[in-house]
Formats: structure tokens, sequence, C-alpha cells
């Protein structure tokens, strides 16, 4: 075994690298989202660019279609860049996922108005958020993996939380851009033409973190199974050994995916559309929730460290079965910003029990060897299913004129996942990720 290998960097140096290699690691991660989410933050601006005019919310329905179907992607995404992490490095995937963001984002933003190429411009839409959706899929195992791997032991539930800081960040910073060309634009250039420019953004910012990521360094535990020898890195044959934790992925992602897209994603539209609210006042109620919800993940990934996973998940499932049903109804009458500010916090703070903790939980479920691939196709089959069409079934219920009905849906996913919440064990406890 190599130098290199055998002896891990110890002290203020050591700790020194791990935060260099999580910060480099969370920078490509925010981009990545960022471009993900400037989507769902501009769709009230451009739905009416690339579908047929008429009524407001089958324009946002199309929009949350196209939505959905990036999502359908991210379970070919997991596979795909989960196989190639475990198979070629943490490293090489990051790289390659970001590069795709990229690719998706420039489509989008030179994509011509629906007046100009009829139905070729929602299929060229349909067709970048595909690419998107196979780079978020593989952007989440494969850096969930690497800042759990490269986190200090005793620390990983901290280190780790950062993924969902920045994915958090990425979508501030969709929503801080989208607050600033409001404030430099008129509504009408904003649909005309200003809801390009953050795509362009992102994918100047993701070709960026692609440089920045190559100078990464790969994670020991990756270097040392790679020297290893072994062959079964990454296949669906090794993962298959694990059908256990495999299903605990699934059971444990379902309610926070859906009530995570609910607070991050529809709430948006959700106070425009439902409680008739303005839409700069509710980016402003958007982007200081999210702030805020932003600064609890490491505060509760850290007491995650000292109590235990578990614990922090059963409060998101007790808090999120009960109170989801009131929060929404409450909020869907509302025209006050202050109280939907807290309304919406409250929804966060309880989500951040599974947020801050989620990526660590499948890191400690899977050994080395098919460590991005279990966590990443699982649970995208999840977020697929569930995450992704969750503003697809809120606007189809309202468009029915049965929204009220969506709520007890979220509270319903809330429950399956605090079942199986009370049933896991602490995974912290005994994880292959200590071998």
């Amino acid at each position: 075994m190599s130098a290199e290998l055998a002896v891990r960097p110890t002290g203020r140096t050591g700790e020194r690298r791990v935060v260099a290699n999580v910060v480099r690691g969370s920078v490509g991660n925010l981009i990545e989202w960022y471009d993900w989410y400037a989507y769902t933050a501009f769709s009230v601006y451009f739905a009416s660019a690339f579908f047929p005019k008429g009524n407001p919310t089958a324009q946002l329905l199309n929009t949350a279609g196209v939505f959905a179907i990036g999502f359908l992607m991210r379970p070919l995404g997991g596979w795909m860049l989960g196989r190639y992490a475990d198979r070629f490095g943490r490293r090489a995937a990051l790289t390659l996922s970001v590069t795709l963001m990229a690719a998706g984002s420039l489509v989008i933003a030179l994509t011509p108005t629906y007046g100009s190429i009829g139905m070729l411009a929602p299929v060229l839409l349909v067709a970048a958020r595909l690419v998107q959706g196979i780079s978020v899929g593989g952007e989440y195992s494969t850096s969930a993996t690497y800042l759990s791997e490269v986190a200090s032991k005793g620390r990983r539930g901290f280190y780790s939380s950062f993924q969902y800081v920045t994915l958090v960040a990425g979508q501030l910073t969709a929503l801080g851009v989208q607050i600033v060309l409001q404030q430099l634009l008129t509504s009408e250039q904003m649909s005309e033409w200003g809801w390009r420019i953050p795509f362009v953004i992102g994918a100047v910012g993701a070709l960026v973190v692609m440089w920045l990521r190559r100078g990464m360094d790969e994670t020991e535990s990756y270097r040392q199974q790679a020297e290893s020898g072994s062959r079964q890195r990454g296949t669906v044959r090794a993962l298959l050994q694990h059908p256990k934790e495999c299903l605990l992925v699934v059971g444990l992602t379902l309610g926070g995916t859906v009530a995570f897209y609910t607070y991050t994603t529809y709430l948006q539209k959700f106070m425009v559309n439902t409680a008739g609210m303005d839409k700069a006042t509710v980016a402003w109620i958007n982007f200081f929730a999210l702030l805020a919800f932003l600064v609890l993940q490491p505060l509760a990934g850290a007491l995650s460290d000292r109590v235990g996973r578990r614990k922090l998940l059963l409060g998101f499932g007790i808090a999120g079965t009960v109170l989801t049903v009131p929060l929404l109804t409450v909020l869907s009458t509302t025209t006050d910003p202050v109280v939907a500010f807290l309304l919406m916090f409250a929804g966060l703070a309880i989500v951040t029990g599974y947020t801050s903790i989620n990526a660590i939980v499948k890191a400690e479920l899977f050994p080395t060897n098919i460590r991005a691939l279990g966590v990443g196709l699982p649970y995208a089959l999840t977020v697929a299913i569930f995450g992704g069409t969750a503003e697809l079934i809120a606007l189809w219920l309202k468009l029915a004129g049965n929204e009220p009905v969506f709520y007890w849906y979220v509270s319903g996913c809330v429950l399956v996942s605090l079942v199986v919440y009370a049933l896991m064990r602490e995974t912290s406890q005994s994880s292959p990720l200590e071998d």
C-alpha cells in the first residue's frame, strides 16, 4: 500500500484538507442545483414562451409536467453516474455531471419561443431537462458519497449536511437572480427575454465548476477500494446483494422528498396561484425562508453526530404527519407576507430533520464498492416517482377543484416514512463507512 493510502492527514492540516475538499465539492453542488432550480423559479415567466397561450394554470401544468419528466431521468443518472463514480472515482463523476448540467442550461437559454418554431420549442425544452435530470441524478449520489467519505470521523453528519446547504444555496441564488431581474426589468421584459439570463449564468457557472472539480482530492475510501482490484465495483448485481438497504433508502426518502419539493419548489406557485399574492413579494418570502432553512442544515447535521440520525428522522416524521395539513390550509388563505413567511419557515424547519442528514444516512448503509450506486439509484427512483410529481399532482388537483386533497397526500407520504424511521436501526453505529 502506498504512503498516500497508509497515512491519513491528522490534526489541523488534515482538517483543513477536509474543509478544502468539502468546499470544492459543495461549490459544484451549488451551481448544479442553481441550474436545476432556475427552471422552477422562472417558470412563471417562460411558461407562455414554450407553450400555447391559454389558461395560466394549464401553462404552469405543462411546465410542471416537463419538470416531472426531468425527474424521470434521475434514476438513469443515478445508475449511470453512480456506477461511473464507483468504477472510476467520485471526482471524475462529479466533473461529468456538471458538464451535462451546463449543456442543458445552454439549450434552454438559446431555444426560440413557441411562437417562432412551434412544437419544436417544448421538444427542445424537454430534451434539455432530460439531460439535466441525468446530471442531477448523478450529482446527488456522487456528492453525497464524496462528502460522506471525505469527512472526518465523528463529524460526518456536520460535513455531509453541506450537500443541502449548497443545494438550498443554489435555489437561493436562483431566487436572488430573479429578485434582481425583477428590480431591473418590467414584467413584460421578464416574460419576453429576461428569463433567459439565469440560464446563461448557470451554463457559464457550470463550466467554471467543471474546471474547479478537476483539482479535488479523490476520497481515501475509493482509492483503497480501487487498489483492491475488486471487479464488483458499481454493479447492479452487487447492489442487489443489499435488498434491505435499498428498500430502506426508498422508505426513508418517500416522505422527505414529497415534503421537501412541496415547501421549496411548489410553494412559490402556491402562494401566487392559490393565495393570490404578488410574484415579487412571494420571491422575497421564499428567499428569506430558504436562507433560514440553509442555516439550520449544519446545526442539525452536527446535532446528529451527537444524538444519532434516527432521532432527527423521527422528529421530522411526527411533525410532518401532524402539521402539514394545518400549515398548508392556513397558507392557502393568507395574504400577509409575514404570516406566509412564518408558515413556510415552519414547514422547512420540520423538513430539516430529513434534509440535513439524509445523505449521510444513505451513505452509512452501503460498502464502498457500491456506495454511490446504492445511494443514488433507489433514491433517484423514489424522487422521480414521488418528489418530481408533487407539483404536478398539486396543480392537477387544483385544476380539478380538489386542492386540499394534496395537503393530505403530503401528510400521508410522511406517515409512511415515519413507520420506516420507527423500525430502522441507528445507521451511525456499525456503519460500513467506518471500515
